[in-house]
């Protein structure tokens, strides 16, 4: 067989597993891009398929398994405002990765934050049969939607942790460790009085990391003062403003985010204030450009996004989750990296 097949002489999977001496599971895996085969097969089988110049009919793989191949995204954030955080840009192309090599579709949906919009989106989706299984972001606390997906029998994945019959939930972000390296650095430079700019603490990882550093905190007996931001440049940059005066003390800050980050470091530098450290939970290039440059935790959010897109697969797929330990984090030193003076 050499050469490429014309259409009226399609290669089947059958015959490329033949060609290669592997199962027909195992070329199905290879070009779904599934897991359940291993490196040097997936290679082999791909680069048949290439020779052979063969794609597969996306239209008839899903009815055959009535499936969309698509997966849904929606996120309660203003469309707006999405642009300005590069977490988001970093999060979908991570998951755009698998599902590209997995020849699944991504539908994504911006919503706004009015409570509900979101659950509406998921009913609608699942009563027209629109995706296959949705990835949920932002968990809340006292959270409705793994109950409503549970009911409309709609797989999902909560990005962040998944559940796991044999141990209830692995988390895919350690948030305690990254809390203990972001306080331990500030400690190490000396301060004992530091802003927790938090973001919204409806969300359920903000109440996660606002206790975890209270924790840290409390082991270098540091003082902690809890600012709630909603992740804006122009908002933390007014509430800095205004409440500067009154931290008094405070010689460092801790952003949740790296657009608040940049607020942060407008409004000390409007009020004179070079004396403030200053870290950030995440890193982008906004922190490497920033004039200071920003201290921050390289968190891997791409990795996040491909583990979330793959765990999401597999579970549509009935097939096993691995054993997975968090994605590590890297605390990337840079200007605002302020000793206390």
């Amino acid at each position: 067989m050499n050469g490429k097949k014309s259409a009226t002489q399609r290669v089947t999977i059958r015959e490329m597993a033949d060609r290669l001496g592997v199962s027909v599971a195992s070329v199905s895996y290879a070009l779904n891009g599934r897991p359940g085969v291993g490196d040097a097969t997936r290679e082999r089988v791909l680069a048949l398929a290439e020779e052979l110049g063969w794609h597969p009919s996306s239209s008839a793989r899903a009815l055959s398994r009535s499936r969309t191949d698509t997966i849904g995204m929606v996120l309660r954030r203003d469309p707006e405002l999405l642009g300005q955080e590069p977490y988001y840009m970093s999060l979908l192309s991570g998951v755009e990765s698998v599902l590209s090599e997995a020849r699944q579709s991504l539908m994504l949906r911006m919503v706004g934050t009015q409570p509900g919009r979101d659950l509406d989106v998921y009913r609608q989706w699942s009563a027209e049969r629109r995706v296959d299984g949705v990835i949920v972001l932002d968990r809340l606390i006292d959270d409705p939607r793994p109950h409503l997906l549970r009911s409309l029998g709609m797989p999902f994945v909560m990005h962040g942790l998944r559940v796991e019959p044999e141990t209830g939930r692995q988390v895919v972000e350690d948030l305690v460790t990254d809390a203990h390296v972001l306080v331990d650095h500030l400690a190490a430079l000396g301060h004992t009085d530091i802003i927790d700019l938090t973001g919204p603490l409806a969300l359920a990882h903000e109440v996660e990391r606002r206790r975890a550093i209270a924790d840290r905190a409390a082991v270098h007996r540091m003082r902690v003062t809890v600012a709630e931001g909603d992740y804006t440049l122009d908002a933390a940059e007014r509430l800095v403003s205004h409440r500067l005066a009154d931290w008094g003390p405070a010689t460092a800050v801790i952003s949740s985010n790296d657009v608040m980050a940049l607020g942060v470091i407008r409004a000390l530098r409007a009020a004179a204030r070079t004396d403030v450290a200053l870290v950030s939970w995440d890193d982008s290039m906004l922190c490497e450009l920033s004039v200071p440059s920003i201290t921050s935790l390289a968190r891997r959010t791409g990795e996040q996004g491909r583990r979330s897109a793959r765990t999401l697969l597999r579970t549509i797929a009935g097939e096993e989750q691995p054993s997975e330990d968090a994605i590590p984090s890297e605390l990337i030193v840079r200007e605002t990296s302020i000793p206390r003076r």
